[in-house]
């Protein structure tokens, strides 16, 4: 059984058991209760609107920083003498999808 659920503004198709990174959640979270925008059992979907009724996934922040790669952001400019450098590493929340209950 797989869900379609929405974090931080994003969606991401999860099964039970699995784990995933989401954007940096809130200081002091521990546990999470998602709403399914779409549930997929077998060949049977059944798409919410805008949530499936009576469908609940329940999701545990294994750890609340990570941080991801480091991006470099170069803006250059030929025989101009225009040349800066940026750098930016994005925060992340790991989070493990414990049951899909209906």
């Amino acid at each position: 059984m797989k869900a379609v659920v929405k974090v931080g503004g994003k969606q991401y198709i999860v099964s039970e058991k699995e784990t995933l990174l989401v954007d940096l959640l809130p200081e002091g979270t521990k546990e999470l209760t998602l709403d399914a925008l779409m549930l997929i059992d077998g060949d049977k979907s059944t798409v919410g609107t805008p949530t499936v009724k009576g469908v609940s996934i329940k999701a545990t922040v294994l750890e609340p920083l990570v941080k991801g790669d480091k991006i470099r952001v170069i803006r250059y400019k030929s025989k101009k003498r225009v040349h800066t450098e940026n750098g930016h590493r994005q925060k992340y929340s790991k989070i493990e999808i414990g049951t899909i209950s209906k």
